[in-house]
């Protein structure tokens, strides 16, 4: 296992080195940081070109891309250009506020899907797993943003309006330091990413359920005389579950990225709100730290769950 650890982990550098050349590339492409100077009449051409040779602007790409790299490889992910203050102290003041409804979101849809969809693999073709499919479908296929402005329309808008107790959304004043204000902040975006996330995972964890179910093995148990519940959760559910394990390795990386649109649509202070706000503005020394962080974790995860995939299903060998 060490070695292949080892072997993954030089394989991970190269992935990584690939990554940052295509996000630095296509990031320095994409916008001018000094676009919204254009239209200024108190800037001069003089003015202009002096900013962007202070800001490194004026180097070749390549020249660029090594002074970001080298600094990035000693944990400098550079100085913002609007903020002025540096990208890591950036990043570590909105990761936290990212992670605690990210996590929160995850436990959630892990443990319902779960519920829902071995429900509906038990119950297969009955009123209760055509109820869960149509949700499914219904809720994997609506958009995150008419999802989380229709929950803002209904449960805050319309609830204040007709005098109902009503959930809070970024709009109102709020003290991140209050927990109470904190967790009635969390309510609506933990919902709107919980309903997509768990559409899905409950139609995959169904079918998963259902195909193992048919396997040999599980017949000659029953055979055997063991009850349906220790059919399921003793033999059916852990073979299940390694396609699941392959979800969660997938998805929690993403943790770290924020919900690009939940954060914005509820003005929540997390990385995907810090990624568009500054994405627009063409800073990309801060879109540049987050996806770094980002592209790291999905490295890193991957070769975390190829691990996990041993202890879940013993037969599995790396070499």
């Amino acid at each position: 296992m060490w070695s292949y650890i080892a072997r993954r982990s030089i394989q991970a550098l190269f992935t990584l080195l690939i990554i940052t050349v295509l996000c630095f590339i296509l990031t320095r492409l994409s916008a001018d940081p000094l676009a919204q100077y254009a239209t200024n009449p108190n800037m001069s051409a003089a003015d202009k070109e002096a900013l962007r040779e202070r800001l490194g602007l004026n180097q070749p790409m390549p020249v660029q891309y090594f002074k970001w790299l080298g600094l990035a490889v000693q944990g400098d992910l550079g100085i913002s250009f609007f903020s002025k203050q540096p990208v890591l102290l950036m990043i570590s003041q909105r990761l936290p506020n990212t992670l605690k409804l990210m996590i929160t979101a995850e436990i959630i849809t892990i443990l319902l899907s779960l519920f829902l969809g071995i429900i509906a693999a038990v119950k297969q073709y009955s009123l209760i797993d055509n109820v869960i499919t149509t949700f499914s479908f219904i809720g994997y296929s609506m958009p995150i943003f008419f999802i989380a402005l229709g929950a803002m329309l209904i449960f805050a808008v319309k609830f204040k309006a007709w005098g109902f107790p009503y959930l809070t959304t970024g709009a109102d004043i709020w003290d991140q330091k209050d927990p109470t204000q904190y967790l009635k902040h969390m309510i609506l975006p933990v919902s709107c990413l919980v309903i997509i996330s768990t559409a899905g995972y409950a139609r995959f964890i169904r079918t998963s359920i259902l195909e193992v179910l048919g396997q040999d093995y599980v017949r000659t148990a029953r055979a055997k005389g063991l009850s349906n519940r220790v059919v399921l959760y003793k033999h059916a559910l852990r073979n299940a579950a390694l396609p699941l394990v392959t979800i969660i390795g997938l998805d929690i990386p993403y943790l770290l990225g924020g919900a690009l649109v939940t954060e914005s649509v509820y003005a929540w202070p997390g990385m995907g709100r810090l990624f568009w706000e500054y994405a627009q503005r063409g800073d990309f020394p801060v879109v540049l730290g987050v996806l770094l962080i980002i592209s790291t974790a999905v490295v890193v995860f991957t070769i975390i769950t190829d691990v996990v995939y041993t202890f879940v299903d013993p037969r599995i060998r790396l070499t």
